[in-house]
């Protein structure tokens, strides 16, 4: 089985910075890490791959340093790895990034083949936007499950478990498709000292606008149809009353007539 896993490297920080020109995130110099979404959605392609075989191939769309989080991802178990990395590229929205990584998929599977499944994490954590992965599912035409766990592969199809309010449901798609994943029972694998100094030594291979041909007016700031206009820190206020009282009783009797002058009752 061919499956491409698309992850995307977070800052590891609540310290977030924003350009004030730009208003996008400054990720130069924040610590990073793998978005754990996207963490579970390579455990998911792993555990397929160690029952069925295949290769998994990694992708991600970011700067040069984007490079170190494909490398945790070779050490976990993935075969290959692909960076999309152009300035063309930068400030790109949900809409640009699909846009941008469905027109990736298109130019990989030229190279190695279809992907019967592309898997990705739910939304990534420094967004929570939940739209990139149905978003590529539409460009590439292909079905899509989401918030998916504990993948299975039956009947030439995937078959992943939803949550809901009883319990969870078991929802079957025909391959290929896109799925995000929310979760996976279990603990998501550790990379070992030795996966560790072969994933350093691995050649990632960086992929342009020019590569892709990709029509540049579509990317980035100019592609993207929705704008950070501001970003502040909420300002957080604590209030409140404490009512001191003998007993219980004289307490309640107290709070009864706060509530009843604040016309809270």
């Amino acid at each position: 089985m061919n499956i491409l896993v698309c992850i995307k490297q977070v800052p590891d920080t609540t310290e977030i910075k924003i350009d004030p020109v730009t208003n996008t995130l400054i990720r130069s110099g924040v610590p990073s890490i793998v978005n754990p979404y996207d963490a579970y959605a390579l455990e998911a392609a792993v555990r397929l791959k160690e029952e069925h075989g295949g290769c998994i191939t990694v992708l991600s769309m970011g700067p040069e340093q984007a490079g170190a989080a494909l490398r945790n991802c070779l050490a976990v178990g993935a075969d290959k790895a692909f960076l999309l990395s152009d300035r063309a590229f930068s400030g790109s929205d949900t809409l640009a990034t699909s846009f941008i990584l469905s027109e990736s998929v298109r130019y990989l599977e030229s190279k190695i083949g279809i992907f019967s499944l592309i898997l990705c994490g739910r939304q990534a954590i420094d967004g929570d936007t939940a739209q990139v992965g149905p978003e590529m599912a539409e460009h590439l035409e292909r079905s899509q499950l989401t918030c998916a766990f504990d993948l299975s592969l039956e009947h030439g199809g995937v078959v992943a478990k939803r949550e809901n309010e009883d319990g969870y449901d078991r929802i079957f798609c025909d391959l290929p498709a896109v799925v995000t994943v929310i979760r996976i029972s279990g603990e998501v694998r550790l990379p070992s000292v030795r996966s560790r100094m072969a994933a350093n030594k691995a050649v990632i291979e960086t992929i342009s606008a020019e590569s892709l041909r990709i029509d540049t007016l579509r990317c980035g700031l100019k592609g993207s149809p929705t704008r950070v206009k501001k970003t502040f820190t909420p300002v957080r206020t604590k209030t409140g009353v404490i009512i001191h009282g003998t007993n219980a009783e004289t307490a309640a009797k107290k709070l009864a007539v706060f509530l009843d002058s604040e016309k809270l009752i």
